[in-house]
């Protein structure tokens, strides 16, 4: 017998053994980041961003004192791009992350699909679109209330907009809470734009 094949033989299932691990766990990670996917789908997170955008200030700008607590206090425009596929209606949150507790400026729900703007003034001029709702804010009012920080640093004002797959089953002035969890697991896209404002 030539002892090299003792030899060669087991070297050989060795490798082959271990061609057949890599592929066998290579196909197990493709099939669970798969399923992750599928999961993630089904749970509706946002599958795609939304361009929102606003004529009143410039995204990380300043937001002008018109649209604050120390002037007028209207709402300032806003507009984004169409949702994707399956859109039926969106939602938009406005709040300060600075805030000692986040805090909420504003809440609007059920936009229809086909509307793609706020016009400035929209919430203080009780202009909102057609069928959409607004909710409270943590001033306790109903609607927009605008910028008011304390003095020092300027605090950073997020305006986040959901596309979601169905109209929410909430009536006017519902809570950010109650908000929040009514969007769950139906938020097809999203999108933000922030401000800032000091005093």
């Amino acid at each position: 017998m030539n002892p090299q094949v003792g030899r060669i033989a087991p070297n050989r299932h060795a490798r082959l053994t271990t061609a057949v691990a890599i592929v066998l766990l290579l196909g197990l990670l493709a099939f669970l980041g798969l399923s992750h996917r599928q999961h993630s789908a089904a749970q509706g997170r946002p599958q795609s961003t939304l361009k929102l955008m606003s004529s009143s200030f410039a995204a990380g700008g300043a937001i002008p004192q018109r649209f604050t607590c120390d002037g007028a206090g209207i709402s300032p425009a806003l507009g984004w791009a169409p949702g994707p596929h399956g859109t039926a209606s969106f939602a938009l949150v406005m709040h300060d992350p600075d805030a000692p507790v986040d805090f909420t400026h504003w809440l609007i729900y059920n936009i229809p699909p086909r509307v793609h703007s706020l016009a400035e003034g929209a919430s203080s001029r009780g202009a909102i679109p057609q069928g959409s709702a607004e909710g409270i804010n943590s001033f306790r009012h109903l609607g927009y209330g605008g910028p008011c920080p304390p003095p020092g640093r300027p605090h950073h004002y997020v305006f986040q907009l959901y596309a979601l797959d169905r109209r929410l089953d909430l009536p006017p002035g519902a809570a950010r809470n109650t908000l929040d969890a009514a969007i769950e697991g139906h938020v097809l896209a999203q999108g933000q734009l922030i401000g800032e404002y000091g005093r």
